[in-house]
Protein backbone atom coordinates (compact mmCIF):
# COMPACT_ATOMS: atom_id res chain seq x y z
CA UNK A 1 0.00 0.00 0.00
CA UNK A 2 1.38 3.22 -1.00
CA UNK A 3 1.60 6.65 1.67
CA UNK A 4 -0.85 8.30 -0.24
CA UNK A 5 -3.14 5.22 0.34
CA UNK A 6 -2.68 4.80 3.57
CA UNK A 7 -3.08 8.65 4.00
CA UNK A 8 -6.57 8.32 2.16
CA UNK A 9 -7.77 5.17 4.47
CA UNK A 10 -7.01 6.89 7.55
CA UNK A 11 -8.86 10.35 6.37
CA UNK A 12 -11.84 8.04 5.36
CA UNK A 13 -11.81 6.26 8.56
CA UNK A 14 -11.86 9.66 10.60
CA UNK A 15 -14.61 11.36 8.26
CA UNK A 16 -16.94 7.81 8.95
CA UNK A 17 -16.90 8.80 12.67
CA UNK A 18 -16.98 12.45 12.39
CA UNK A 19 -20.40 11.93 10.15
CA UNK A 20 -21.42 9.18 12.52
CA UNK A 21 -20.85 11.67 15.80
CA UNK A 22 -22.83 14.72 13.69
CA UNK A 23 -25.69 11.80 12.89
CA UNK A 24 -25.91 10.59 16.48
CA UNK A 25 -26.10 13.75 18.26
CA UNK A 26 -28.51 14.90 15.73
CA UNK A 27 -30.58 12.02 16.69
CA UNK A 28 -30.15 12.71 20.07
CA UNK A 29 -30.78 16.26 20.12
CA UNK A 30 -34.20 14.95 18.24
CA UNK A 31 -35.59 11.88 20.63
CA UNK A 32 -36.57 12.04 23.99
CA UNK A 33 -39.57 12.56 26.09
CA UNK A 34 -40.68 15.57 24.23
CA UNK A 35 -39.70 15.02 20.58
CA UNK A 36 -38.40 17.72 18.35
CA UNK A 37 -38.68 17.26 14.52
CA UNK A 38 -34.83 16.94 12.91
CA UNK A 39 -35.99 19.98 10.33
CA UNK A 40 -37.11 22.21 13.83
CA UNK A 41 -33.93 21.12 15.49
CA UNK A 42 -32.28 23.24 12.27
CA UNK A 43 -34.82 25.47 12.75
CA UNK A 44 -33.55 26.38 16.60
CA UNK A 45 -29.86 26.95 15.26
CA UNK A 46 -31.06 29.44 12.69
CA UNK A 47 -32.84 31.37 15.11
CA UNK A 48 -36.52 29.82 15.04
CA UNK A 49 -38.53 27.09 16.41
CA UNK A 50 -41.21 27.69 19.27
CA UNK A 51 -39.84 28.57 23.03
CA UNK A 52 -40.44 25.33 23.61
CA UNK A 53 -37.92 23.56 21.04
CA UNK A 54 -35.23 26.27 22.11
CA UNK A 55 -35.10 25.52 25.22
CA UNK A 56 -35.00 21.74 25.22
CA UNK A 57 -32.32 22.03 22.19
CA UNK A 58 -30.35 24.66 23.46
CA UNK A 59 -30.54 24.53 27.32
CA UNK A 60 -31.25 21.30 27.95
CA UNK A 61 -29.63 18.79 25.33
CA UNK A 62 -27.09 20.52 23.55
CA UNK A 63 -25.17 21.17 26.49
CA UNK A 64 -25.01 17.26 27.49
CA UNK A 65 -24.12 16.46 24.22
CA UNK A 66 -21.20 18.91 24.06
CA UNK A 67 -20.22 17.46 27.46
CA UNK A 68 -20.25 13.98 25.83
CA UNK A 69 -18.20 14.87 22.83
CA UNK A 70 -16.07 16.40 25.41
CA UNK A 71 -15.73 13.91 28.37
CA UNK A 72 -15.69 11.04 25.20
CA UNK A 73 -12.52 12.82 23.35
CA UNK A 74 -10.63 13.75 26.60
CA UNK A 75 -10.95 9.73 27.27
CA UNK A 76 -10.01 8.20 24.21
CA UNK A 77 -6.87 10.46 23.67
CA UNK A 78 -5.78 9.53 27.50
CA UNK A 79 -6.50 5.88 27.08
CA UNK A 80 -4.02 5.88 23.66
CA UNK A 81 -1.43 7.61 25.57
CA UNK A 82 -1.35 5.68 28.68
CA UNK A 83 -1.44 2.48 26.62
CA UNK A 84 1.78 4.45 24.27
CA UNK A 85 3.76 5.15 27.34
CA UNK A 86 3.31 2.28 29.49
CA UNK A 87 3.29 -0.44 27.12
CA UNK A 88 -0.15 -1.90 28.57
CA UNK A 89 -2.68 -2.61 26.58
CA UNK A 90 -5.12 -2.32 29.63
CA UNK A 91 -3.56 0.70 30.93
CA UNK A 92 -6.70 3.86 30.87
CA UNK A 93 -7.38 6.45 33.67
CA UNK A 94 -10.04 4.14 34.83
CA UNK A 95 -7.28 1.22 35.99
CA UNK A 96 -4.90 4.45 36.98
CA UNK A 97 -7.31 5.22 39.96
CA UNK A 98 -8.27 8.66 38.46
CA UNK A 99 -11.75 7.65 38.82
CA UNK A 100 -12.05 6.09 42.47
CA UNK A 101 -9.98 8.71 43.80
CA UNK A 102 -12.31 11.31 42.73
CA UNK A 103 -15.36 9.39 43.91
CA UNK A 104 -13.02 10.06 47.60
CA UNK A 105 -12.80 13.47 46.81
CA UNK A 106 -16.08 13.82 46.06
CA UNK A 107 -17.31 11.60 49.38
CA UNK A 108 -15.34 13.67 51.55
CA UNK A 109 -16.58 16.87 50.44
CA UNK A 110 -20.16 15.31 50.83
CA UNK A 111 -19.08 14.37 54.36
CA UNK A 112 -17.23 17.50 55.55
CA UNK A 113 -20.63 19.45 54.25
CA UNK A 114 -20.88 20.13 51.41
CA UNK A 115 -24.88 21.51 50.40
CA UNK A 116 -27.08 18.94 49.40
CA UNK A 117 -30.95 18.97 49.99
CA UNK A 118 -33.93 15.88 48.42
CA UNK A 119 -36.70 16.83 46.67
CA UNK A 120 -39.23 15.14 45.15
CA UNK A 121 -37.27 12.18 45.86
CA UNK A 122 -34.13 13.32 44.16
CA UNK A 123 -31.03 14.21 45.86
CA UNK A 124 -29.17 17.80 44.96
CA UNK A 125 -26.21 19.13 45.75
CA UNK A 126 -26.48 22.57 46.68
CA UNK A 127 -22.53 24.00 46.40
CA UNK A 128 -21.37 21.88 43.00
CA UNK A 129 -17.85 23.59 42.56
CA UNK A 130 -17.08 22.28 46.16
CA UNK A 131 -17.91 18.66 45.74
CA UNK A 132 -15.86 19.49 41.88
CA UNK A 133 -12.79 20.91 43.79
CA UNK A 134 -12.28 18.19 45.90
CA UNK A 135 -13.46 15.15 43.06
CA UNK A 136 -10.76 16.97 41.27
CA UNK A 137 -7.78 17.20 44.38
CA UNK A 138 -8.76 13.57 44.81
CA UNK A 139 -8.20 12.20 41.31
CA UNK A 140 -5.40 14.35 40.57
CA UNK A 141 -3.70 13.28 43.97
CA UNK A 142 -3.97 9.10 42.72
CA UNK A 143 -1.56 10.13 39.64
CA UNK A 144 0.88 12.24 41.51
CA UNK A 145 1.21 9.59 43.96
CA UNK A 146 1.96 7.21 41.43
CA UNK A 147 4.48 9.10 39.94
CA UNK A 148 6.32 10.44 42.53
CA UNK A 149 6.78 6.84 43.30
CA UNK A 150 8.21 6.36 39.76
CA UNK A 151 10.74 9.05 39.59
CA UNK A 152 11.97 8.19 43.16
CA UNK A 153 12.24 4.84 42.82
CA UNK A 154 12.49 4.23 38.90
CA UNK A 155 9.44 1.87 38.87
CA UNK A 156 8.96 0.23 34.77
CA UNK A 157 5.55 1.06 32.81
CA UNK A 158 4.35 -2.07 34.34
CA UNK A 159 4.83 -1.04 37.85
CA UNK A 160 3.25 2.12 37.13
CA UNK A 161 0.20 0.13 35.93
CA UNK A 162 0.20 -2.03 39.32
CA UNK A 163 0.85 1.00 41.30
CA UNK A 164 -2.63 2.07 39.92
CA UNK A 165 -4.18 -0.56 40.19
CA UNK A 166 -3.36 -0.48 44.16
CA UNK A 167 -4.14 3.59 44.64
CA UNK A 168 -7.51 2.52 43.19
CA UNK A 169 -8.31 -0.46 45.78
CA UNK A 170 -6.92 2.28 48.34
CA UNK A 171 -9.09 5.23 46.95
CA UNK A 172 -12.09 2.26 46.87
CA UNK A 173 -11.27 2.11 50.83
CA UNK A 174 -11.32 5.19 52.14
CA UNK A 175 -14.54 5.79 50.10
CA UNK A 176 -15.90 2.83 51.60
CA UNK A 177 -14.63 4.43 55.19
CA UNK A 178 -15.86 7.78 54.44
CA UNK A 179 -19.71 6.30 53.32
CA UNK A 180 -19.71 4.18 56.40
CA UNK A 181 -19.65 7.38 58.98
CA UNK A 182 -22.44 9.43 56.49
CA UNK A 183 -25.73 9.43 57.40
CA UNK A 184 -29.02 8.42 55.36
CA UNK A 185 -28.80 11.53 53.15
CA UNK A 186 -25.19 12.47 53.33
CA UNK A 187 -24.59 8.44 51.39
CA UNK A 188 -27.54 9.34 48.94
CA UNK A 189 -25.48 12.05 47.65
CA UNK A 190 -22.10 10.30 47.45
CA UNK A 191 -24.14 7.57 45.25
CA UNK A 192 -25.90 9.88 43.16
CA UNK A 193 -22.31 12.01 42.72
CA UNK A 194 -21.07 8.24 41.64
CA UNK A 195 -23.19 7.57 38.81
CA UNK A 196 -21.78 9.34 35.68
CA UNK A 197 -24.05 11.63 34.53
CA UNK A 198 -23.82 13.64 31.58
CA UNK A 199 -26.92 16.25 32.54
CA UNK A 200 -24.87 17.75 35.48
CA UNK A 201 -22.62 19.81 32.22
CA UNK A 202 -23.42 23.92 31.53
CA UNK A 203 -21.73 25.35 28.99
CA UNK A 204 -19.06 27.22 31.64
CA UNK A 205 -17.98 23.81 32.31
CA UNK A 206 -17.63 22.72 28.57
CA UNK A 207 -15.99 25.51 28.52
CA UNK A 208 -14.02 24.51 30.97
CA UNK A 209 -13.66 20.85 29.27
CA UNK A 210 -12.34 22.18 26.56
CA UNK A 211 -9.92 24.38 27.13
CA UNK A 212 -7.94 21.13 29.12
CA UNK A 213 -8.55 19.13 26.31
CA UNK A 214 -7.86 21.23 23.69
CA UNK A 215 -4.39 21.67 25.81
CA UNK A 216 -3.65 18.04 26.14
CA UNK A 217 -4.22 17.05 22.54
CA UNK A 218 -2.19 19.71 21.16
CA UNK A 219 0.77 18.69 23.16
CA UNK A 220 -0.03 14.78 23.15
CA UNK A 221 0.64 15.89 18.95
CA UNK A 222 3.03 17.34 18.88
CA UNK A 223 4.54 14.19 20.32
CA UNK A 224 3.26 11.85 18.53
CA UNK A 225 6.98 10.42 17.01
CA UNK A 226 7.72 10.03 20.64
CA UNK A 227 4.70 8.12 21.48
CA UNK A 228 5.97 6.15 18.82
CA UNK A 229 9.07 5.73 19.68
CA UNK A 230 7.93 4.63 22.98
CA UNK A 231 6.02 1.28 21.86
CA UNK A 232 9.15 0.31 20.44
CA UNK A 233 11.24 0.10 24.35
CA UNK A 234 13.04 2.15 26.48
CA UNK A 235 15.99 1.17 24.46
CA UNK A 236 14.92 2.07 21.09
CA UNK A 237 13.71 5.63 22.17
CA UNK A 238 16.53 6.66 24.11
CA UNK A 239 18.34 6.00 20.93
CA UNK A 240 16.77 8.19 18.95
CA UNK A 241 17.02 10.57 21.59
CA UNK A 242 13.45 10.54 23.41
CA UNK A 243 13.97 11.32 26.87
CA UNK A 244 11.26 8.56 27.76
CA UNK A 245 11.34 8.57 31.49
CA UNK A 246 10.62 12.80 31.37
CA UNK A 247 8.17 12.00 28.46
CA UNK A 248 6.48 8.86 30.56
CA UNK A 249 5.90 11.27 33.34
CA UNK A 250 4.82 14.37 31.79
CA UNK A 251 2.37 12.32 29.55
CA UNK A 252 0.67 10.04 32.01
CA UNK A 253 0.49 13.47 34.31
CA UNK A 254 -1.75 15.55 31.36
CA UNK A 255 -3.46 12.04 30.56
CA UNK A 256 -4.54 12.21 34.28
CA UNK A 257 -5.42 15.85 34.55
CA UNK A 258 -7.15 16.17 31.59
CA UNK A 259 -9.58 13.24 32.66
CA UNK A 260 -9.32 14.52 36.57
CA UNK A 261 -10.82 17.79 35.10
CA UNK A 262 -14.11 15.88 32.76
CA UNK A 263 -14.82 13.19 35.98
CA UNK A 264 -15.20 15.77 38.67
CA UNK A 265 -17.63 17.52 36.41
CA UNK A 266 -19.49 14.60 35.18
CA UNK A 267 -18.90 12.08 37.60
CA UNK A 268 -17.65 8.45 37.09
CA UNK A 269 -17.58 7.26 33.61
CA UNK A 270 -15.14 4.18 33.11
CA UNK A 271 -13.77 1.97 30.43
CA UNK A 272 -14.04 4.79 27.09
CA UNK A 273 -10.43 5.27 27.64
CA UNK A 274 -10.22 1.19 26.89
CA UNK A 275 -12.64 0.83 24.17
CA UNK A 276 -12.02 3.82 21.79
CA UNK A 277 -8.13 3.28 21.26
CA UNK A 278 -8.47 -0.38 20.84
CA UNK A 279 -11.14 -0.28 18.26
CA UNK A 280 -8.88 2.38 16.29
CA UNK A 281 -5.74 0.13 16.60
CA UNK A 282 -7.70 -2.45 15.17
CA UNK A 283 -9.20 -0.27 12.60
CA UNK A 284 -6.52 1.79 12.14
CA UNK A 285 -3.11 1.02 13.43
CA UNK A 286 -0.90 1.96 16.13
CA UNK A 287 0.43 4.94 14.20
CA UNK A 288 0.02 7.35 16.74
CA UNK A 289 -0.30 10.51 13.99
CA UNK A 290 -3.93 9.03 13.41
CA UNK A 291 -4.53 7.20 16.82
CA UNK A 292 -4.20 10.62 18.88
CA UNK A 293 -7.11 12.60 16.45
CA UNK A 294 -9.03 8.85 15.71
CA UNK A 295 -9.16 7.86 19.51
CA UNK A 296 -10.41 11.29 20.34
CA UNK A 297 -13.45 10.83 17.74
CA UNK A 298 -14.19 7.37 19.16
CA UNK A 299 -14.44 8.05 22.49
CA UNK A 300 -16.62 11.05 21.65
CA UNK A 301 -18.92 8.87 19.36
CA UNK A 302 -18.71 6.50 22.31
CA UNK A 303 -19.68 8.18 25.19
CA UNK A 304 -23.27 10.48 22.75
CA UNK A 305 -23.91 6.77 21.46
CA UNK A 306 -23.94 5.32 24.94
CA UNK A 307 -25.39 8.25 26.68
CA UNK A 308 -28.27 8.91 24.47
CA UNK A 309 -29.35 4.81 24.82
CA UNK A 310 -28.94 5.73 28.39
CA UNK A 311 -31.75 8.33 28.19
CA UNK A 312 -34.10 6.37 25.45
CA UNK A 313 -33.84 2.75 26.84
CA UNK A 314 -36.29 3.70 29.54
CA UNK A 315 -37.96 6.86 28.77
CA UNK A 316 -38.66 9.27 30.92
CA UNK A 317 -36.38 7.92 33.35
CA UNK A 318 -32.99 8.21 32.40
CA UNK A 319 -30.16 5.25 33.42
CA UNK A 320 -26.48 5.85 34.44
CA UNK A 321 -24.71 6.75 31.13
CA UNK A 322 -21.63 5.00 33.37
CA UNK A 323 -23.73 1.80 33.35
CA UNK A 324 -23.99 1.91 29.61
CA UNK A 325 -20.01 1.87 28.94
CA UNK A 326 -19.29 -0.46 31.67
CA UNK A 327 -21.14 -3.35 29.81
CA UNK A 328 -19.52 -2.71 26.41
CA UNK A 329 -15.87 -1.87 28.56
CA UNK A 330 -16.15 -5.41 30.44
CA UNK A 331 -16.52 -7.70 27.79
CA UNK A 332 -13.66 -5.73 26.17
CA UNK A 333 -11.68 -5.77 29.23
CA UNK A 334 -11.33 -9.34 30.09
CA UNK A 335 -11.05 -10.00 26.20
CA UNK A 336 -7.84 -7.84 25.83
CA UNK A 337 -6.30 -9.46 29.49
CA UNK A 338 -6.74 -13.05 27.32
CA UNK A 339 -4.97 -11.92 24.58
CA UNK A 340 -2.39 -10.71 26.52
CA UNK A 341 -2.45 -14.27 28.87
CA UNK A 342 -2.28 -15.88 25.51
CA UNK A 343 0.90 -13.99 24.69
CA UNK A 344 3.20 -15.67 27.04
Amino acid sequence: MDYNAYLRRKVLIGLALFLSLLGVSLFSLSSGPYHVPVKEVFAVFFGGGTKDDRLVVLDIRLPRIVAGILVGASMGVAGAVLQGYLRNPLATPFTMGVSNGAMFGASLAILLGAGYSLNSGQVFLNNPYVVVLFAFLGAISATLVILALARLKGLSPEAIVLAGVAMSSLFVALTTLVQYFANELQLSAMVYWSFGNLARATWGENLIMAVAFAFVFVYFLLKRWDLNASTLGDEVAKSIGVNIERERLIGTLLAAFVTSVTVAFVGVIGFIGLIAPHSMRLIAGGDYRSLIPLSALAGALLLVSADTVARLIVSPMNLPVGVITSFLGAPTFIYLLVKMEGRR
